[in-house]
């Protein structure tokens, strides 16, 4: 029962994740990016307070002082530095560099689990890794853009910063539940994201800023730009992706080892083309496909033989 909600889980999590891109092509070009992330993330705590509280009391648990650092550290890693350095690396990588390498963040969460969870690399996990690095790269195809070697340096710290934060995550997942981890991680790097776009709008840091080429860093609004039109929007990738989306990855975690659960992200690039092309009509082209298949037949190579293990261990019972 316990690796069917692991999967029910996991499903979820595509759906909201594969969507997030998509969604937000409604609304390109209106809100900054750092502002939305503060947004996402700091509505998706507000959202998930209410269960994080009920889990405590249910368990019976109180937050003592190493934990509430230990859900600092989270947000710091996972998203007031993981996600500002992703954005970052878009500017000199190209975002088809830096979404391939961060799609690729499951091959990072399968050596940390191992070597931080005592989680066992099984010849179908390295399978499933080299069939989805291929897909990925097959989708995205980042070898038609000459290579910034700075950008593609801060993508990769970027994915294995979030690599660590998943990783981590789960660790506390046993003891608080998967709400509680994402409830006050998200607060902790709201919290800090909020504190760097304060100082966004120092006029030194913000000249030095744009001076570098990085003006979307300079005097980030907080508030300005929401509409009534693209609230919903805003909404969705907040509460959807980033309330429930984050919610159900770390829920997962709770019944799946994290190198398994860490997998929607090589679902991410071979889902979001079909969803763009049913919702915006965007084309699927040949090396789409082709990374798509490969992308499926890596998972299935992963999941597959985990729910047949589930099965027969529920016949023996």
């Amino acid at each position: 029962m316990g690796a069917k909600k692991g999967y029910f889980y996991i499903v979820v999590t595509i759906i909201m994740f594969t969507s997030y891109e998509v969604v937000l092509k409604f609304i390109s070009g209106q809100l900054n990016s750092m502002q939305l992330t503060l947004c996402r993330f700091s509505v998706g705590f507000l959202i998930l307070l209410p269960l994080a509280l009920h889990t405590l009391k249910k368990r019976g648990e109180r937050l003592d002082g190493k934990s509430i650092a230990y859900f600092a550290l989270l947000g710091l890693l996972g998203i007031a530095l993981s996600m500002p350095i992703l954005h970052v690396s878009v500017n000199y990588a190209g975002s088809s560099v830096a979404a391939v390498l961060f799609s690729c963040n499951p091959v990072f969460v399968t050596f940390l689990a191992f070597f931080l969870l005592k989680e066992p690399i099984l010849p179908r996990h390295i399978a499933a890794l080299v069939l989805e690095v291929a897909g990925t790269i097959a989708i995205i195809n980042p070898f038609h853009t000459s290579v910034n070697l700075l950008g593609t340096g801060l993508a990769l710290l970027s994915t294995i910063l979030f690599s660590f934060y998943g990783v981590m995550g789960k660790r506390k997942c046993a003891q608080y539940g998967g709400a509680v981890v994402t409830c006050f991680s998200f607060f902790f790097g709201s919290l800090i994201l909020l504190v760097l776009i304060l100082l966004s709008h120092i006029p030194a840091l913000a000249q030095m800023l744009t001076g570098a080429g990085l003006a979307e860093f300079a005097n980030i609004p907080i508030f300005a730009g929401y509409t009534l039109q693209n609230l919903p929007y805003v909404l969705f990738v907040s509460v959807g992706v980033a309330g429930i989306g984050f919610c159900c990855y770390f829920l997962a975690m709770e019944y799946q080892p994290a190198s398994v659960v860490s997998l929607v992200y090589f679902f991410k690039p071979a889902l979001a083309p079909v969803m763009a092309w049913m919702i915006h009509g965007e084309v699927i082209s040949q090396n789409m496909l082709v990374g798509i298949v490969l992308i499926v037949a890596g998972s299935l190579c992963a999941i597959i033989p985990g729910i047949l293990e589930s099965k027969r261990v529920s016949v023996r019972k």
